[in-house]
């Protein structure tokens, strides 16, 4: 009876937990537009590892295509931590594994307006494909003072990526 009662919990907290992330609330479906310009829709949370499809208008047939996923960097396992905790990002990534965009939501870092919270610092992974190695100070830009957050954001991001990919999206033909 008691573990019943535990089960039954669990599954109003996660279905509470999914609906929070619903499409319809207005700041994260400008997150999602802003990822994916051109979506006509979403999709809601699904899946394992979690993430939103963004899909084009339809086409002549009804079908509406899909154009790429949405996900956040701290819903993947394993958990990237950063010099304060995990930071949490939204990641778009359209169907060939390549990056739409990152948005930094959240983080406790105490040199964050050195590093991840500067308008550039996001927007050098847009084209960004998930082959790439994903180096600071290669083809990531260091950021002095914050070394440990901005390499901890920039594995996450990359993981994160990959792990979608690796589960959602086909291999390129070679």
């Amino acid at each position: 009876m008691r573990i019943g009662l535990i089960a039954v919990v669990l599954c109003l907290v996660a279905s509470a937990t999914v609906r929070s992330q619903s499409v319809d609330d207005p700041v994260l479906r400008g997150q999602l537009e802003s990822l994916f310009p051109d979506a006509a829709a979403f999709s809601a949370k699904e899946g394992n590892p979690p993430h939103f499809k963004a899909f084009g208008p339809p086409g002549p047939d009804g079908e509406a295509e899909l154009l790429g996923l949405a996900f956040w960097t701290t819903e993947l396992e394993p958990l990237e931590r950063a010099y304060d905790g995990p930071i949490k990002m939204l990641v778009g990534m359209d169907t060939s594994g390549v990056l739409t965009g990152v948005i930094v939501v959240e983080h406790r870092e105490p040199y964050g307006y050195f590093s991840v919270d500067l308008p550039h610092w996001p927007e050098q992974f847009v084209g960004k494909s998930v082959r790439d190695r994903f180096r600071v100070g290669e083809d990531i830009d260091a950021i002095s003072r914050a070394t440990v957050t901005v390499a901890s954001a920039s594995r996450a991001v990359r993981n994160s990526a990959r792990r979608i990919a690796r589960a959602y999206l086909a291999p390129p033909e070679r």
